[in-house]
């Protein structure tokens, strides 16, 4: 059992490790990236990564705080499943449409979970960042072309 310290610890190392492992990678559009907080640049649209001691999880969140933009960025995503998926690579991709943070704030999320596995192992290091880094990287990709449709609805 670890103390919360050790915990924060070993989290913060691993995405330090994670932060420098991808640093050399470029974006779809050949611009360099902080893949571990990445900006969509769209307000209310995130993707988020995070792991603990019993999985692993990628999601693209959406926290827009006016319902009908909300309605509207969620309803994009689904128009454009097909190519997220295509992108991807992966067509089992959790989708929630209404449901709400750690906080009770409404949010939508688009989410895939890998279970069975800590951060708090180093030995699964190498795992978890194959597992951020390939999605990460094509979420970029589909992001390059999907992010025009969205910037025309705020």
């Amino acid at each position: 059992m670890y103390s919360k310290e050790e915990t924060s610890k070993l989290k913060q190392d691993f995405w330090t490790t994670f932060g420098r492992y991808m640093k050399p990678i470029l974006s779809a559009d050949g611009e360099k990236v902080s893949w571990a907080n990445y900006k969509t640049g769209i307000p209310g649209i995130f993707f988020k990564m995070d792991t603990d001691n019993r999985h692993a999880r990628i999601s693209i969140l959406i926290t827009q705080a006016d319902p009908t933009l909300h309605a509207a960025f969620y309803e994009l995503f689904e128009m454009q499943k097909q190519m997220l998926e295509t992108t991807l690579g992966e067509n089992d991709w959790a989708w929630e449409q209404n449901t709400t943070d750690d906080y009770g704030q409404p949010i939508s999320r688009i989410t895939k979970e890998l279970k069975g596995i800590s951060v708090l192992r180093n030995e699964d290091w190498p795992t978890l960042i194959s597992f951020f880094k390939e999605r990460m990287v094509a979420l970029d990709e589909y992001w390059s072309m999907a992010k025009y449709g969205f910037e025309a609805l705020v």
